[in-house]
């Protein structure tokens, strides 16, 4: 049975989405089908999983509402079906009392919401309703990415030391898995941008990534804005509200800044870690969640959690694999191809070329000290391509605060203006500086620059053509 309008032509802009019903009950079924169409929803009707099937093809629905219990192939094999069918469709379950964990069980497999027996009318729309937005947001993401052509992945990480490299490779073998990651590091050095590469890298990178800085919402308010709360919940709660939790499906939830969260909060985030259910504010029932969980903080959380400010069995939870970003000083080979990536980036976003950058400035930006990483390196390069008053930046068109010294302590790079040549004349100066440093300890120098034994001496090969340096270390 179909009653739609055709899912080839366009819907009018009044159409508040295209819903397929997939239940066995005719009765349940029509007085849905009834109380939708008069809403607003373009509604197709299965009694049957195969025939469900059939009009997904079709049809085309936005959202299927699928009951658990059906003839012959049943709503959990329906579902994988249907996802494998049209993986755009989202899946709201319909499930009795008696069938409540199978329901759960469907939510892991892919479900996006369930709804329980009997349908109260109002939770149908509001759900449904939420779903829709969901997927127009899923719609505009998709958009936007197809229209910037740089999805978000492991070449947003700009750099090519030795802890750069450990870093990716680390990311590699975690962003296909669901496992929570505890990603650690200074203020500025990209902790963001490692979960987003992770999300990216995931089985899912087209379900939504949802972050919140835990240190920027009122106490109050956070539980909500995690968790979700029902109308009335408190003053001003006039509706049902999901929170990030439910709203990022199966994607990603990013909680930056988590060593700032309250204790009170800290357990019940430890409680919807482990049951995969949250408690909205103000609700009585649990709602399944399946999302990934990163957090991120700049503090020593082994400490706080000494200290008594952070839960122990939330710390462990969170950090089942924990991601270091370094900070820029103990990369200084990566800032010449930072400032060029950053550079171009903020030339695009104003609509104008790309400055070139003369080796004076390159040199006296590797040399400072960039106690606030990457982002006030950003910063710097952002407010210099807004003020030079020339195509080509010079130690000039930057505040003298942010630079490394000039004199005889700056690193030495070559005169020249090619990148490349100065990133090698940089790490030849900077090796040979640790080495110093070091006494002549050639193991001790390939242990602070994150390398092996023989990948120093290559370098050394490197910088003196012939022979390596004759002290064995």
């Amino acid at each position: 049975m179909n009653r739609s309008q055709g899912a080839s032509g366009d819907s009018s802009p009044t159409r508040r989405g295209r819903v397929l019903i997939v239940d066995d009950e005719e009765v349940i079924a029509s007085t849905l089908e009834e109380f939708l169409t008069g809403e607003g929803f373009e509604v197709a009707v299965a009694g049957d999983a195969e025939r469900g099937l059939a009009l997904v093809q079709s049809f085309e629905p936005d959202i299927a509402l699928c009951d658990v219990q059906l003839p012959g192939l049943d709503g959990l094999d329906l579902l994988d079906r249907l996802l494998k069918t049209r993986p755009e469709t989202l899946v709201l379950m319909i499930t009795a009392y008696a069938t409540v964990e199978n329901a759960v069980a469907a939510f892991h497999r892919g479900a996006h919401d369930y709804l329980m027996k009997p349908v109260i009318f109002e939770e149908l729309l509001t759900k449904l309703d939420r779903l829709m937005s969901f997927r127009r947001l899923l719609q505009e993401n998709q958009a936007l990415r197809r229209a910037l052509h740089a999805p978000v992945n492991l070449e947003t990480l700009v750099g090519e030391s030795a802890s750069m490299i450990a870093v990716k490779a680390m990311l590699r073998k975690l962003g296909p898995t669901r496992s929570n990651v505890l990603i650690t590091g200074e203020s500025g050095t990209g902790k963001e941008l490692v979960a987003r590469a992770l999300h990216a890298l995931g089985q899912e990178p087209e379900a939504p990534f949802l972050a919140v800085n835990c240190a920027a919402i009122p106490n109050e308010l956070l539980e909500s804005q995690l968790f979700g709360h029902v109308r009335g919940a408190f003053t001003g709660a006039d509706r049902d509200r999901a929170g990030l939790f439910v709203a990022a499906g199966r994607g990603t939830v990013f909680l930056d800044e988590i060593g700032e969260l309250p204790l009170a909060t800290q357990a019940k985030l430890l409680r919807a870690i482990e049951t995969k259910e949250v408690l909205p504010v103000g609700a009585t029932r649990p709602v399944a969640i399946a999302a990934r969980v990163l957090a991120a903080t700049n503090k020593d959380l082994f400490a706080e959690v000494n200290a008594g400010r952070f839960r122990s069995d939330l710390y462990y939870r969170l950090n089942v694999v924990a991601v270091n970003m370094p900070a820029l000083r103990e990369r200084r080979g990566d800032i010449p191809e930072l400032v060029t990536v950053l550079l171009a980036r903020h030339a695009s976003r104003l609509g104008r070329p790309a400055p070139r950058i003369d080796n004076a400035a390159v040199k006296r930006l590797a040399s400072a000290p960039w106690r606030g990483n990457v982002r006030e390196l950003d910063n710097a390069l952002e407010r210099a391509i807004i003020l030079a008053d020339g195509p080509v930046l010079t130690p000039r068109d930057f505040p003298a605060e942010v630079l490394g010294p000039g004199g005889d302590d700056a690193v030495q790079l070559s005169t020249s203006d090619d990148l490349r040549e100065a990133l090698e004349q940089y790490e030849r100066a900077h090796v040979r500086r640790v080495l110093d440093d070091c006494g002549g300890d050639k193991r001790e120098a390939a242990r602070r620059l994150g390398l092996g034994l023989s990948s120093l001496y290559r370098k050394l090969e490197d910088h003196a053509p012939g022979r390596a340096e004759g002290d064995q270390g």
